[in-house]
């Protein structure tokens, strides 16, 4: 038997797009200037999720939205357990069950004999067969952190009841499939729409008007002008 879950209205949703808007700005973690972006376009806007989830009641606001989504009309879970993956799925996946009264527990990145890389649940970590879950993550971009979340819940044989995220700036259609062939929902609380540009000043204007570049992400180096 799938699992449904309540429709939300577009009110609401409009409504929650708004609050994560506001703390991402509030924290800094949507930051206007000149980015070099790891494609190695530039961009004229980034987020950082990180320094929205340095605050704990900003975690528990955007953690309880995802919980929300899990809960029926009667505001019974309708969830067994939530799974994120490393990084900042680890901490969404922790607040988001400790808010529902599952389980939560993430997958990390390993490398396989052929030099690729997958998903797997570790340090004891089980998703047992039927088990309704929950996925969550922080910014969905192109869609490799999700993707790779679900080999193993199929293998598992757990039934995919929902991935949310908290922004959306791939412009996607709100699928993911499996290699296997399967297509889950996805959704974002705040779809964000932040173009990037080729370098140079005739297609990226932060270049045109001179503005010096920031390389942002885990090194915070800047990247010069």
């Amino acid at each position: 038997m799938t699992t449904v879950l309540p429709a939300l209205e577009p009110a609401r949703r409009t409504a929650i797009a708004a609050r994560v808007e506001t703390r991402f700005r509030e924290s800094g973690a949507l930051r206007d200037g000149h980015f070099l972006l790891k494609s190695g376009r530039h961009g004229t806007s980034y987020v950082e999720k990180f320094q929205v989830l340095q605050y704990p009641e900003a975690v528990s606001e955007l953690c309880g939205y995802f919980a929300a989504r899990a809960r029926g009309a009667d505001g019974s879970t309708l969830v067994d357990l939530v799974v994120g993956p490393t990084t900042g799925g680890v901490i969404l996946a922790f607040e988001t069950a400790r808010q529902l009264g599952v389980l939560g527990f993430f997958a990390e990145e390993v490398s396989g004999p052929d030099g690729g890389t997958r998903r797997e649940f570790r340090r004891g970590f089980r998703v047992e067969t039927g088990q309704r879950v929950l996925l969550v993550d922080d910014i969905l971009t192109t869609g490799g952190s999700l993707l790779a979340m679900l080999p193993p819940l199929e293998a598992a044989g757990a039934e995919l009841v929902l991935a949310t995220v908290l922004v959306d700036r791939s412009g996607g259609t709100g699928l993911i499939g499996s290699p296997a062939g399967r297509q889950y929902p996805v959704e974002a609380l705040w779809t964000l729409e932040l173009p990037t540009y080729e370098p140079g000043p005739s297609t990226c204007p932060a270049c045109a008007a001179g503005q010096p570049l920031e390389a942002p992400g885990s090194s915070g180096v800047s990247a010069g002008p």
